[in-house]
């Protein structure tokens, strides 16, 4: 496949290159909006990118749009498929531009030529094919007939540049690919997505809430605090026995901190903020600055190094309505942060030691995983040099341990580059979770220090970094990832016990006794239903395991055994001792961090 870019220049790749997946899907959504522009001539368009999974287009309709009015849509995007349109890529002054869009009445499209015009672009490029011409940066693939499987999957509401004081528009969400094959397999990824919803499961199954008395404050619940707890726990084993110490930050603190670490300046908008003594505070939106709060309250020697502090930080971050998606994205949640102080000896083992430690969770869940290497922002602070040796620090550690990795330029945070994990699930799907990242910058703006070999002060170099990122999102992910079927050792409930009559509920109750004792997580069902309703109850909320004590379990002491992953029909595991029950379930369930 040829990709063509706007320097003129044409490339060859392959669909399964991210920049050429982009080049494609980019195309597409020029397709959309010619397609708009032919059935709704008097439909504005605002911008259209290629996004992780497809295009989006959002547009200004002169009326209302559904999505009753996609395959209308659709059909004709497949017509200027067959019409094989060349892309083509032109050059054209600033005023022949506003000349352009401004006869089509494209208000939007003048904006932003504006805008690039005060960057100082007295030449913009234009992506044309067949009658539809376009401003853009592009790039796109050389001709409209690549694409030959697409569809339109959604509609939603969009403010023009994401602004709330901005009109409303309508964003139309596309998918494509160059075959129907493929078109396929994603639409069926789609509707198996739908069925693991963690929304929906996490209802279901009485994990946790979102109440409009706190839209993207997420309440847990018992069965989904237990959950919380397993990964808190399996987390605070790992990190003793990596080395770490945990601390506790304030979840509040005053502007002059936030000033001082660079976030006020470049994540203000982000932030909450109130007024306490007539000072102005800030809750938290990160924990850096707390953790290099708690390594300056002693002096410290190049011998205590590294230092890694730990933090299960509760943080707040202003996220707009439309934005928030149950767990995965929330306005409040618990980073399982880390902050690692260090010579810049230091920094391969440290980085290779954090590598190390984020494969084996994610090994553990089950995730295969990429790696992409982000690099300096336009938005950012620090010297060339010291961006330079960060940036190598990252690349050294990634190539000593041999990890394959991507780079994704110019994504980095303020204050260094990173290093981003990304999970592929059990049905595709990626997701962002764990970073590194590697910063000069907050140890020298808060000055720092510790006492190098030659009795000198030097300023340590710092890691950021997370496993989880966010635990709420974690756990939305774990819940879609396993389809709501927890692994034995992390299921909240691991086992429900069903009493088969009344004549039967006191030895029932005392088998459960007898799995609290041991340790096992259980509930006990001794309402007064058939058997059977007993039964389908415990399968809906997806319980690895099942036992029924009934009379004659009773007579022979023993219980009979249902298990859930077992081959469909195949379920009943039938009578065993209680004791031989617990000792399988320990083995099962065993503790996944050897200290």
């Amino acid at each position: 496949m040829k990709v063509l870019k706007s320097s003129g220049e044409v490339r060859e790749g392959s669909f399964e290159e991210q920049e050429v997946k982009r080049a494609f899907w980019h195309t597409t959504a020029h397709m959309l909006a010619q397609a708009v522009k032919r059935l709704y001539p008097e439909a504005r368009c605002g911008i259209g990118p290629a996004v992780d999974e497809g295009f989006y287009y959002d547009f200004e309709f002169p009326a209302a749009f559904t999505e009753q009015d996609l395959p209308a849509l659709e059909a004709e995007m497949y017509k200027i498929a067959k019409e094989a349109l060349p892309v083509t890529v032109e050059e054209v002054t600033e005023k022949d531009a506003l000349r352009y869009m401004g006869e089509r009445g494209e208000c939007y499209k003048q904006e932003l030529i504006r805008e690039l015009s005060d960057t100082g672009k007295d030449r913009l490029t234009f992506y044309r094919q067949g009658e539809y011409a376009e401003l853009c940066a592009g790039p796109h693939v050389m001709n409209t007939g690549l694409i030959r499987a697409l569809k339109l999957t959604s509609v939603a509401g969009a403010y023009w540049r994401g602004k709330e004081e901005n009109r409303m528009l309508t964003r139309i969400y596309g998918i494509s690919f160059p075959d129907a094959a493929r078109l396929d397999g994603y639409l069926t990824m789609l509707e198996e997505a739908k069925r693991r919803d963690h929304r929906r499961l996490g209802k279901e199954l009485g994990l946790f809430a979102i109440r409009e008395e706190g839209p993207g404050f997420p309440f847990f619940l018992p069965r989904g605090m237990v959950l919380k707890n397993i990964l808190i726990d399996y987390w605070r084993r790992l990190h003793e026995r990596e080395g770490y110490q945990e601390i506790s930050t304030p979840i509040m603190l005053h502007r002059e901190l936030w000033e001082t670490s660079g976030h006020w300046d470049h994540y203000r908008e982000n932030m909450y903020t109130t007024v306490i003594d007539e000072r102005e505070f800030a809750i938290k939106p990160m924990n850096c600055p707390g953790g290099m709060l708690v390594y300056q309250m002693e002096p410290h020697s190049y011998k205590e190094l590294p230092i890694r502090l730990g933090e299960l930080g509760l943080v707040h971050r202003h996220e707009k309505s439309g934005q928030m998606h149950g767990l995965m994205r929330v306005r409040c949640f618990t980073q399982d942060d880390a902050h690692i102080f260090m010579t810049r000896e230091q920094i391969p083992a440290e980085i290779g030691g954090v590598l190390r430690l984020i494969d084996e969770v994610y090994t553990k869940f089950g995730f295969s995983y990429h790696v992409e290497l982000s690099t300096r922002p336009a938005d950012s602070m620090g010297s060339d040099e010291d961006w330079e040796t960060a940036t190598q620090g990252l690349v050294s550690a990634l190539e000593d341990l041999g990890v394959a990795y991507t780079v994704n330029e110019g994504d980095g945070a303020f204050y260094g580059p990173k290093i981003d994990f990304h999970l592929q699930d059990s049905i595709g799907r990626t997701w962002q979770c764990g970073t590194i990242q590697l910063d000069f910058q907050l140890p020298m703006r808060f000055g720092a220090e510790y006492t190098g070999a030659d009795g000198k002060k030097e300023c340590p170099i710092m890691i950021h970094r997370v496993v989880y990122g966010s635990i709420e999102r974690f756990i939305g992910i774990l819940t879609e990832h396993y389809a709501g079927k927890f692994p034995l050792w992390l299921a909240p409930v691991q086992v429900r016990v069903l009493s088969l009559s009344e004549k039967s509920e006191v030895y029932a109750r005392q088998v459960y006794e007898k799995l609290r004792q041991a340790g096992i997580r259980c509930e006990l069902d001794e309402r007064n239903e058939k058997l059977g309703y007993k039964i389908r109850a415990a399968r809906l909320m997806k319980l690895p395991y099942i036992l029924i004590a009934g009379e004659k379990e009773e007579r022979e002491q023993q219980i009979a055994v249902r298990r859930r992953d077992a081959e469909e029909g195949r379920q009943d595991l039938g009578s065993m001792s209680l004791p031989a029950f617990i000792s399988m379930l320990q083995k099962e369930a065993k503790a996944p961090v050897a200290l």
